[in-house]
């Protein structure tokens, strides 16, 4: 059996946005243009030899934009789990103290300034021996700002406040850690401003999650980790994690999940008055969203899906994706059996090849109906185990073609 291709790991738009610092205030204190730089990576805790995770990083472009101005791009590589912003351009426009800060009209939102204990945990954590990094810290004064294309919080929730630029926590430290590593190696003490811009960004954050979360004008500037690693469930579950903090904090009582776009769009068609915010995909995480909205306080969950996903969720798989949960297509035939379903086509189902097949033998039956109530029964049931008892359910299983098949509820 040929041994399976290892998945390259890409780079966040956080340490993109790092690495084009870098470039701009190496520029400006050495007149050196990089073809690459090195830079840290949150949460700079180091291994077990207390050595801190670099990573090099191309940099496709850095000039000089004035006397004491540069800028530098990287464009951002998400290896083999491309997203919306894979090969997106992430400027940094760099001043000195000694040139202006960047015009009013040229960034979004408030200035970001890197606070002194922020400085001092950095220059801790990333401690070369020779104490330069902490006499930098106590110097430096740096400031941060979000350019064309990169978006401002406008809803509370997540762990920007708002009227901030969408650049989050570990990559606002990543890229003062940057700034600071090259400020100390090369001996300068004053102030440094940093704009962040992505100039496709406005385009690209209509396919992130980024309108729903109610970060406006761009894509957001991530990465708890520096590095993306291919089909990542953890970032999976902190954007749903995201989401629903977002529509708690916005007053939402009732959380409508779904498995992905389409069965949230059938969702909100049978919720029209709901706000989008309400409205969170969970992918087919199904056990931890349950747990996450139960855990959140919210009255009542909403689950909307295909069929498929709807008999995973009653076989009581946690986690639906296809290559991890298969149909048990006997169990399911008894379940229809049991529900009403002929007998000759509930062998017919028991021999099914997937989940639509399996729908597709059942769609003329006169059983259907109460074969499909009993199904989404199962599903709430099983949900219940990942819920407990405080919040009320109710699950809509929906078809390819938009048709609303079934409904169960407490």
């Amino acid at each position: 059996m040929a041994k399976a291709k290892k998945l390259r790991e890409g780079f966040t738009t956080g340490t993109a946005a790092s690495a084009a610092a870098a470039a701009a205030v190496k520029l400006l204190l050495t007149g050196g243009s990089s073809q690459a730089v090195s830079v840290a990576l949150p949460p700079f805790s180091g291994d077990a030899r207390g050595n801190i995770q670099r990573l090099t990083v191309p940099v496709s472009a850095c000039s000089r934009t004035a006397a004491a101005q540069a800028a530098a791009q990287v464009v951002k590589d998400g290896g083999d789990d491309p997203d919306a912003t894979h090969g997106s351009v992430i400027q940094a426009h760099v001043a000195l103290c000694n040139a202006p800060p960047p015009a009013e009209d040229t960034w979004r939102g408030r200035r970001i300034t890197i606070s002194a204990q922020t400085m001092t945990g950095i220059a801790q954590a990333l401690d070369n021996g020779d104490g330069s990094l902490h006499r930098a810290s106590q110097c430096l004064d740096i400031h941060i700002y979000g350019g064309t294309g990169v978006g401002v919080v406008t809803l509370p929730g997540l762990p920007v406040p708002p009227g901030e630029p969408a650049i989050n926590p570990e990559p606002r430290k990543q890229i003062a850690a940057a700034v600071l590593e090259q400020c100390a190696r090369h001996g300068y003490s004053g102030g440094v401003e940093v704009t962040i811009c992505v100039p496709d960004g406005e385009e690209r954050a209509v396919r992130t999650f980024n309108p729903r979360l109610g970060i406006r004008g761009g894509i957001s500037i991530l990465g708890t980790r520096g590095t993306v690693k291919p089909y990542s469930h953890g970032a999976w579950r902190a954007t749903i994690v995201q989401g629903m903090k977002v529509a708690r904090t916005t007053g939402a009582q009732t959380v409508y999940l779904s498995t992905g776009r389409r069965s949230e769009r059938l969702l909100m068609q049978l919720h029209p008055h709901e706000p989008e915010t309400a409205f969170v995909q969970v992918a087919d995480f199904a056990e931890f969203s349950l747990r996450q909205a139960a855990q959140d306080g919210f009255e009542h969950i909403v689950w909307g899906c295909f069929f498929g996903k709807l008999v995973k969720l009653g076989e009581g798989h946690s986690y639906t994706h296809a290559h991890a949960a298969q149909i048990d297509f006997r169990t399911l035939a008894q379940a229809c059996r049991h529900a009403g379903l002929e007998e000759e086509l509930t062998q017919q189902v028991a021999a099914a090849n997937t989940a639509r097949h399996a729908l597709d033998i059942m769609e003329h039956s006169a059983a259907l109906p109460r074969v499909l109530k009993a199904l989404a029964v199962k599903a709430l049931k099983a949900a219940r185990n990942h819920t407990g008892t405080a919040p009320a359910l109710t699950v809509h299983l929906f078809d390819f073609d938009g048709r609303h098949l079934a409904q169960a509820h407490d």
